[in-house]
């Protein structure tokens, strides 16, 4: 069993960066600039999004972070938008969800420009992604591909099987693994008896948030897994949505939770601002 240890390879990504953003100033006078949107207090949102504004910090990037009250209306959150759209500073633009109750959440990612939109999350880039052109890919399932594809794992011809079919994770992962070659069932609540499922599969890839949910009799020998999963045990910890002691053992490969597809997401959300601030540095030209 080997770990794929997506922390040493999210390092390795970031370290390039900050090069490549030298070299794009020099250029073209440009940084790139990510903005994000945050509304409310919860905790694991305003996490996150201080993570991605520390990593910004890091590479050389300009970031800025829009706070909103929680009963913020829908009409601010899109006067927002458009005006990041219209700033030339601004590359990419990142609405942290979930939102709440009260605002329509596809309303605002259709509204996002799609060559800003760094999270992949507008139709124009979903409808991209879905046909194998290029385009602007959702950070955690492209930080997946390049986690498998830097321990040279060939989706091309296995029998994949991703859990979950969320637009964020689910959806997104078995495009690109169906575009790599792969064949591709996706497993979702409604699925009748999932280990008939991922006991047939060479791979599994799973992003539900429900804590155990791969067990080591749901997994043959060899399988590669990948655990999307970021849950809080009881006691504190973070774990996946797999038994990790238990089906590790019966795993050629494996993510950990945490160090396994977190900090690649974040690696992804860099290379994506860093993509579209190229993408308009050659477009003003």
């Amino acid at each position: 069993m080997q770990i794929l240890d997506g922390k040493s390879l999210s390092a390795r990504i970031e370290s390039e960066v900050p090069q490549q953003t030298k070299a794009l100033k020099t250029q073209s006078g440009r940084v790139p600039g990510l903005a994000v949107i945050l509304v409310g207090h919860d905790p694991a949102s305003a996490a996150y999004v201080g993570m991605k504004k520390k990593a910004c910090d890091r590479v050389g990037f300009y970031s800025v972070t829009h706070e909103m009250p929680e009963d913020i209306s829908q009409s601010a959150i899109e006067k927002t938008i458009e005006m990041m759209n219209d700033n030339p500073n601004i590359d990419g633009i990142l609405i942290q969800l979930p939102l709440p109750k009260q605002i329509d959440t596809t309303r605002l990612l259709e509204l996002v420009a799609p060559h800003k939109d760094v999270d992949g999350f507008h139709p124009y880039n979903v409808g991209r992604l879905s046909t194998g052109l290029e385009g602007f890919v959702p950070c955690t399932p492209l930080g997946v591909m390049r986690l498998l594809e830097a321990y040279d794992i060939d989706v091309k011809g296995k029998n994949c099987c991703v859990v979950g079919a969320s637009n964020i994770v689910g959806k997104p992962m078995a495009a690109l693994l169906l575009n790599a070659g792969a064949t591709v069932e996706i497993c979702h609540i409604f699925t009748d008896d999932l280990k008939k499922h991922t006991c047939s599969a060479d791979m599994i890839f799973v992003g539900t948030g429900v804590i155990n949910l791969i067990r080591d009799d749901m997994v043959k020998e060899g399988c590669v897994v990948v655990d999307i999963g970021i849950n809080r045990a009881e006691d504190g910890r973070l774990v996946g949505d797999v038994d990790y002691p238990a089906v590790s053992p019966k795993c050629s490969y494996i993510t950990p939770v945490p160090g396994g597809v977190g900090p690649m997401t974040i690696a992804m959300l860099l290379a994506n601002t860093l993509k579209a601030a190229q993408n308009n540095a050659n477009e003003s030209k």
